[in-house]
């Protein structure tokens, strides 16, 4: 049941986007067109997921166990960046039009706080903002892959929004990113409405 705590919460109360505001520059950059939303959203699921897993395994078998804990930063940074480049791979073989659609911002990952953080906290043992705090790699890894899919929700979301706004008459001062700002504060607002969500999920389920 925690695992579905875990999900839901990560997904729906606070959303890494719209909750904890990481990953704001993919966000609204990448945000035009759902395809290409959607594909920066499996991208960073991919990265964020994987990068998860790697990072806990040399924070707890390298780090840890040689008195190396300061080197965290670096390393996982490394390790995400070599995700990146993979990805940019796979894609440029099998997806060119998505390739060319995400442009800068597919590099841009490896600088995705979003990422970084999540990676950072799961090495940790500490789960913020879910109200648990288990150690492990699988709780680790469900937490990483419900904060992509939740990533990847607030993007689909806001980029359906944003293509429907492209087919309206819209006031002059309020045309290209004010609109849309003004827009990711409505969804902001609007993800709000899952505030409290967890605890009676958490009370429900005795987690409390």
């Amino acid at each position: 049941m925690a695992y579905i705590l875990i999900f839901i919460t990560a997904i729906f109360v606070n959303n890494v986007v719209l909750s904890q505001f990481l990953g704001i520059c993919p966000f609204l950059g990448v945000s035009k067109k759902v395809e290409t939303a959607t594909g920066m959203g499996a991208a960073v699921a991919f990265v964020l997921t994987i990068a998860t897993i790697v990072t806990y395994l040399i924070q707890t078998l390298i780090l840890v166990p040689n008195d190396l804990v300061y080197l965290q930063t670096i390393a996982f940074i490394l390790v995400i960046a070599a995700l990146v480049q993979m990805v940019e791979i796979i894609l440029k073989k099998v997806s060119p039009s998505l390739y060319q659609a995400l442009g800068v911002f597919l590099p841009l990952i490896t600088t995705n706080c979003c990422i970084l953080g999540v990676a950072i906290l799961v090495a940790q043992g500490t789960y913020a903002h879910t109200g648990i705090e288990e150690a492990g790699l699988l709780t680790g890894v469900v937490y990483a892959l419900s904060t992509a899919l939740g990533f990847a929700l607030a993007m689909v979301v806001f980029a359906g929004i944003r293509e429907q706004l492209g087919r309206v008459a819209i006031p002059k001062a309020l045309q290209g990113m004010s609109i849309a700002l003004v827009t990711a504060g409505l969804l902001a607002l609007a993800f709000m409405g899952f505030s409290g969500v967890d605890k009676g999920l958490a009370t429900l389920f005795g987690l409390n």
